[in-house]
């Protein structure tokens, strides 16, 4: 069996009584690299559908009134703008070009879903800038608290609104995150 992150290595083992091998997907990390000067808002990508959590990002980020650029469409985006307050920007899909950029400028990535892996947030980290994650699937694997980011532990806005007031993106080296983010690479 091979598993693409600990999550499901575990899942894995509990279900079917059998050990595997973790092979991470190949992430295509050489297009991102840091930027020399970080912007000041947060961002959240992707899919805009409930099970990604945008929500929450939303939120918190509208109850501390932060900037938060929020790029993806889907079904739950019109709930999302909704909820929104002057500080969340919806950009809808992000070209491919745009994209690396735009990770690179970020004070953080924010990435409040629980996925089996995520490739957004390897992406983020190879463009030298921290993650916020929900401490779950995927993302135990992939941000190391204090190192590459925050993880956040109740898939609440007030958890990940605690973890926000408490942020310092100068407190992270991007060189360092950036190195970490390399061992994902489809190398």
């Amino acid at each position: 069996f091979i598993a693409i992150s600990s999550e499901v290595r575990g899942r894995i083992a509990r279900y079917y009584g059998r050990d595997s091998v973790i092979i991470f997907p190949p992430v295509a990390t050489g297009r991102f690299v840091p930027s020399p000067q970080a912007g000041n808002y947060f961002l959240c990508l992707g899919r805009l559908i409930p099970y990604k959590r945008v929500d929450l990002a939303v939120q918190a980020c509208t109850a501390l009134n932060l900037p938060l650029i929020v790029g993806g469409d889907g079904r739950d985006r019109a709930r999302l703008e909704r909820m929104a307050g002057p500080t969340v920007k919806f950009v809808g899909r992000v070209p491919e070009a745009d994209l690396p950029d735009l990770m690179a400028r970020c004070r953080a990535f924010i990435f409040p879903g629980l996925e089996d892996f995520g490739i957004a947030p390897v992406q983020a980290l190879a463009a030298g800038r921290p993650v916020i994650a929900f401490a779950g699937g995927g993302a135990l694997d992939t941000v190391v608290e204090n190192q590459t980011g925050h993880l956040f532990h109740e898939q609440t806005a007030d958890s990940l609104a605690d973890v926000l007031k408490q942020f310092d993106s100068t407190r992270f080296d991007p060189a360092s995150i950036r190195a970490f983010a390399l061992k994902f690479d489809r190398k």
